[in-house]
């Protein structure tokens, strides 16, 4: 089908050498049945299994195919984040290259968009994995969701579909591609999910280690805060630091009320604790300010907008 694409695929690879052309042959399926042009984009994560070769020849065969060989393992994120930087299509998918995830389910996916939603993310609901990753998984899923105010059974399913204004707006960094939803939930954008097919692994094994639920939460906590305060540090430092100025000149006051009253003073550690909350005042309300110079010059003014009236766009 000719024209630019209006759906873009992104798939990261990271020694997926076998379940490539498998993967290829059923997305090129589950395209083929939509009535709108189509590209694939697959973003190679420094593989060391031939995952590369494998996607030199994809893109030799079909020019709606294309492909980006890092120069070694940045992580999920970075593959993301690379992708989403070339995509063309108005919708972008994005789905892992292991073949647990099922292409037949894109038009699904994509049909939950018409319903006037950003983003919709797949939720695995019968998980075909060991229970040493589904039990982690479902407490992670609870607790992503009680921080992100938005509930989802699967923060962390590869499946997703976006529209292209969403992932334009998504800063995809470190681990945070865990967080998608919840960061564009945080950006304005309406977020759902759709259960899907999940399939058991055929070939290889997880990429993923136990290290990845510690760095998970790491990365929640990291993302919630540049998320809802980034451009109000002074508001979170300087609230901590009133808490402790509030502590240090309590004590202050009760050691000077009492010499007042005739009481002999000497040091004490109530004294060198409220001469400390005092310290601790000062660093974190200077930390707030630090921040807010920093805030004010790099504020950024690409604020999602949901619908333009008269405007250029």
């Amino acid at each position: 089908m000719s024209g630019d694409p209006r759906i873009s695929a992104v798939i990261p690879a990271y020694n997926e050498a076998e379940s490539l052309p498998e993967l290829h042959r059923e997305l090129v399926a589950s395209f083929e049945s939509l009535t709108m042009p189509w590209e694939i984009l697959y973003v190679d994560d420094g593989s060391r299994d031939g995952t590369a070769e494998v996607i030199e020849k994809l893109c030799a065969t079909d020019p709606r195919v294309r492909g980006i060989l890092l120069r070694r393992n940045f992580g999920k994120s970075a593959a993301l984040a690379t992708g989403f930087k070339q995509v063309r299509g108005e919708y972008v998918v994005t789905m892992d290259a292991d073949l647990q995830d099922d292409p037949v389910e894109i038009p699904r996916l994509l049909a939950e968009l018409d319903k006037g939603l950003d983003l919709v993310s797949g939720w695995k609901v019968k998980r075909l994995d060991p229970i040493t990753k589904t039990l982690p998984s479902k407490l992670f899923n609870m607790v992503t969701s009680s921080v992100a105010g938005v509930k989802l059974h699967d923060f962390n399913c590869g499946f997703k579909v976006y529209r292209r204004e969403v992932v334009d707006a998504l800063e995809v960094y470190g681990e945070l591609h865990r967080f998608l939803p919840a960061l564009a939930h945080w950006r304005g954008f309406r977020v759902g999910e759709l259960g899907v097919h999940h399939r058991a692994r055929k070939f290889g094994h997880s990429k993923f280690g136990a290290a990845r639920f510690v760095n998970g939460f790491l990365d929640l906590m990291a993302a919630a805060f540049i998320s809802t305060s980034a451009l109000k540090p002074l508001h979170v430092f300087g609230r901590i630091g009133v808490a402790f100025l509030l502590v240090g000149l309590g004590l202050g006051g009760w050691f000077v009320g009492s010499w007042l009253h005739g009481d002999p003073q000497r040091v004490r550690p109530l004294m060198l604790l409220g001469v400390g909350c005092v310290l601790l005042a000062i660093q974190f309300i200077l930390m707030g300010l630090l921040g807010e110079m920093i805030a004010h010059q790099a504020a950024r003014t690409d604020y999602p907008v949901r619908r333009r009236f008269n405007l250029d766009a």
